[in-house]
Order: structure tokens, then sequence, then C-alpha cells
């Protein structure tokens, strides 16, 4: 077990499919559950309660906001205020809130729960894409594309305004890892906003280990705890190929491994959420499996 962590664990699920308008998705946290998430974090020595999925409507009323092109916003912004309540309830009762997606867009509720208890979070956004786009950038209006944007206080203001008025992400508090498919406007955002983007260009040349530590370096700056957002899409499709939008030539399982060892090992991390896996997508349940492989890493499983 690593005590950094604490040894209470809250697990939720949020079946949610809307933010990727592509169904399958919302099967992701009952595929991480039959992959042995929970005896796997107990057999570490934590003490697990699984809180259950949040409830997700689906119907065509719930379609695109009639003055934006944003898909689904109301019933986004309904299940992730939930959210936002349930996970800032875990960190008052010393929990360590632990989310199961459910495509993206389930990080504006994971982190406004965080900031109204922790008002400086750093972030690690372990991502093959930024999730930096706005109405006026994205070319879907599919809103787990938008979901560090809004967690930064950028967007639409039903989705910035998830958690009631809560602090946003600093730009400064905030490290991308694995990005290799940005949108124009995304390339753009972050420029403007001097973010640390690590892309495959600096894994490859840097390694996973140097990424790693200037990730660390980034967001424990003047922060009060780290929340890490792991897309399996991330990785590699090779590794997790039950994703709905596969990146080629990702961050393999093995690097990925050591870099949740490593967040582990820096014990700051305070809060997860592990999102994008599609078991309709997926092979014998693969990607599901290397969720719980990641997530026990992070909790302080080691080889040896």
């Amino acid at each position: 077990m690593n005590p950094h962590l604490g040894k209470h664990v809250s697990v939720i699920g949020v079946p949610m499919d809307l933010g990727a308008d592509r169904r399958g998705v919302d099967m992701g946290p009952s595929a991480i559950r039959c992959a042995g998430l929970e005896q796997r974090l107990e057999h570490l020595g934590y003490t697990v309660r699984d809180e259950g999925d949040l409830i997700v409507r689906r119907a065509k009323s719930y379609g695109a906001a009639p003055e934006s092109n944003l898909k689904y916003l109301y019933e986004i912004v309904r299940v992730n205020s939930e959210l936002a309540e349930a996970v800032a309830g875990m960190v008052d009762q010393g929990r360590f809130p632990l989310v199961l997606g459910g495509d993206h867009s389930i990080a504006i509720g994971t982190l406004a729960g965080v900031l109204r208890r922790k008002p400086s979070v750093g972030v690690i956004w372990y991502d093959s894409h930024g999730d930096v786009n706005t109405a006026d950038t994205s070319p879907s209006g599919n809103i787990h594309g938008m979901a560090l944007a809004a967690a930064m206080g950028y967007g639409h203001p039903a989705l910035v305004g998830i958690g009631g008025g809560c602090p946003s992400v600093q730009p400064e508090h905030v490290a991308i890892i694995g990005a290799r498919s940005l949108d124009p406007g995304e390339q753009r955002f972050l420029k403007e906003k001097g973010m640390a983007v690590y892309t495959m260009h600096e894994v490859d040349k840097l390694g996973i280990v140097r990424v790693m530590e200037l990730a660390l370096e980034r967001v424990t700056r003047g922060t009060s705890g780290v929340h890490v957002s792991v897309d399996l899409d991330g990785l590699d499709p090779a590794d997790a190929p039950g994703v709905g939008t596969p990146v080629a030539a990702g961050i393999s399982l093995r690097e990925s491994l050591l870099a949740m060892e490593m967040l582990s090992d820096a014990g700051v991390v305070t809060s997860a959420e592990f999102v994008e896996v599609n078991p309709a997508l997926d092979i014998r349940n693969r990607t599901a499996l290397a969720a719980v492989e990641l997530i026990t890493s992070l909790f302080g499983e080691k080889i040896l």
C-alpha cells in the first residue's frame, strides 16, 4: 500500500458516453470492475468502498443545446454536477476519489469536486488529445474534447459553472503527457496559455522518466495535491485497442506503468480518474485489464 494515498478509496463509475457521442464507452466502469479492480486494491491493503454508478440518461431530447453546437450539453452538465458533489464528499470523508469512465467529459465534474476542497491542484493529463477545445474551435461538438478547457474556466458557461463557481485549474499547474492529435484551435490555446505539453516527440526524445520528472516538477509547484486523469487512448492502440478515438504511435503500456509508479513514488496524488475504455471495441477486455494495471501501479503495486 502507498501510505501517501491514505488507505480508504472510494470508487465511483460514470457510464457516460454522451461526451463522445459514440456508444460503448458507457460500459467502461463495468469492464474495469470485471477486470478485478477492487480485489487488486484490497490485496494492496486498501479499504475500498464502491459507490456504484451515477445515472446517465440518453434521449433525443438531450441533444445539442439550441444556442450552440455542444452535443448533450445539459445532461452532461447534470451528471457532472452530481459527480462534483460526490467527489467533494469523498474528500471531506478523507477518502481517495477514484473515478471510472465513461468518456473524458467526466473530468469536468471530478476536478470541480476536488477544487471545491483543494483550491490549488496540479493536473497530470495523460492523453493523446489536448481536450482544450471550446464550442468555437471544436470540429465535432463533442464535449469530451473540451474537458480540460472547461476545468480551466474556458468554454460554455454551463460547463465552466459545474461545481458552483469553484476555482479553476491554472495553466501553470497542468502537464499534458502523450499528446499526438491536436486540433488547430487547441494548438493556439496551448501556446497562448504557455502550457506544458509533452508530446510523443518529447517522450521519444527524452524518455518517459525525464518527461515524468519534468511534469511532476511542474504540477507540484504551488499546489496542494495532484489529480491524475488517464485517458486510455494515451496508450498505443496495440496495448489499448478498446478506445473510441485511437491514435497510432502512442505510449506503451510498459512506459505507462513506469509513469504511474513514478507518480506513486512521488507521494503527491490525491485523486484520479481512468476513462475512455470502450468494451465494444476491445479485444478480450485487454484495455480494461490495462486500466487496472495502471491503477494498481499508481496505488503502489511493485514487482518486488
